[in-house]
């Protein structure tokens, strides 16, 4: 079998290998949102199609050919190098696809661009206090008041909530109709009179999560996306993207290649930690998986180069995604001994203390997104076509 991509993207892979060692020193490291830095980049990568490469440029995109072989190179790449590829998040990496596929022409127009260029920050309101694991309970509502809808509910786990500009959220319009067919999507600005949002500590110690309430908060009527009660649609076409995103092979790969050096780098008495027989067998175990993560991505793209169901491995790379990074997290902790169970400032943590982060971070993401639990039964019943699990409603017995 020839895995090699030929002659044509090896000479693409060169010039992107040329273009990250010359710009590197631009690429930011931790830059906060909407930073200038982090917009710079992010407009030095589209204009050279190596982020949004495909997104016509009347969207703010590069406008390029499909070619789902460039694509995965330059994951590759920016991985090997350690280098931060084009910015993420919610609303560049779910939002905007769906938009794409689902969107007005208008919505397209308004939304994508600044989107895109890391103007216009997103947010995600889907859960709800009694609506998790069967979002489709959700008890959010939205009635039709002339041109405007008005939204009364609460949303909760709602990520950068307190630094969003607009969210993309979930509400019930029908009221009378099954719980699945009564739900739309409404785009609105996070500032809109009637929103409150409350801060959630998780377990990185930062309020990223957070309550969000709307009082009698006023949306134009178009700002819908889709049909009026057809929003179950839209929100399993993001599900399907925010998945892909959380257990992403090439973030995976540079911080595998980052463990590695770190693994050179420390020590026990006047031994390397990569040396140490014990450590070394955790760590080809991990790269085992790094690899067959990676393998499974290739699985997907051939997939969809040959036009075939890619639904399987697409499943699986949330769940095996996610379960990996904590276990890579935790070996470096590990490797770094005492050091290793810092938090917090002190000029001994090694990488800023990124370990210790998202070691907790990524243990909250075996949760976010759909359980692990809930991941492994859509794999078994829809990947599968396996029996559903069964269902036992309870029985209610008198006492005498």
């Amino acid at each position: 079998m020839d895995l090699s991509y030929g002659p044509q993207y090896d000479t693409y892979r060169q010039e992107l290998r040329e273009f990250i060692e010359t710009h590197r020193d631009q690429a930011p490291r931790n830059a906060p949102l909407k930073s200038d830095a982090a917009k710079s980049w992010q407009k030095l990568l589209i204009d050279h199609g190596y982020t949004a490469r495909t997104i016509p440029k009347e969207y703010g995109g590069h406008g390029g050919d499909p070619d789902l072989l460039k694509a995965r190179i330059i994951g590759e790449e920016f991985a090997r190098a350690q280098v931060p590829g084009g910015l993420g998040g919610q609303g560049i990496s779910m939002l905007v696809p769906t938009l794409l596929e689902l969107g007005s022409e208008e919505q397209k127009r308004q939304f994508i661009p600044p989107t895109l260029a890391g103007e216009m920050v997103w947010c995600q309101g889907y859960s709800e206090p009694n609506a998790g694991s069967d979002l489709a309970s959700l008890r959010t509502s939205a009635t039709l008041d002339g041109d405007e809808w008005v939204v009364n509910g609460s949303k909760i786990w709602t990520s950068t909530a307190h630094l969003a500009d607009w969210i993309f959220c979930l509400v019930r319009t029908e009221s009378d109709a099954p719980k699945h067919q009564g739900i739309s999507f409404l785009l609105f600005r996070m500032d809109t009179p009637g929103i409150e949002i409350s801060p959630l500590v998780d377990m990185t110690l930062a309020p990223n999560f957070n309550e969000v309430f709307f009082t009698d908060v006023r949306v134009p009527k178009e700002q819908i996306v889709g049909k009026r009660g057809e929003g179950w649609y839209v929100a399993n076409a993001i599900l399907g993207h925010e998945r892909d995103s959380l257990g992403d092979p090439n973030a995976t790969l540079s911080r595998m290649t980052r463990l590695i050096e770190l693994m050179k780098e420390e020590t026990i008495g006047n031994e390397r930690i990569i040396d140490n027989p014990v450590y070394r067998d955790r760590l080809m175990k991990i790269q085992a998986r790094v690899m067959s993560l990676r393998f499974n991505d290739l699985r997907v793209l051939s997939s969809r180069l040959n036009n075939t169901d890619a639904r399987l491995p697409r499943m699986i790379s949330k769940l095996q995604g996610t379960e990996l990074r904590h276990e890579l997290e935790g070996l470096a902790i590990d490797a770094m001994g005492e050091t290793g169970l810092m938090y917090g400032a002190s000029e001994f943590l090694r990488d800023g203390g990124s370990w210790q982060n998202q070691y907790m971070y990524f243990l909250g993401l075996i949760i976010g997104g759909g359980t692990s639990q809930i991941q492994k039964n859509i794999i078994s019943e829809r990947g599968l076509g396996m029996p559903k699990e069964p269902k036992f409603e309870q029985s209610s017995s008198k006492t005498n």
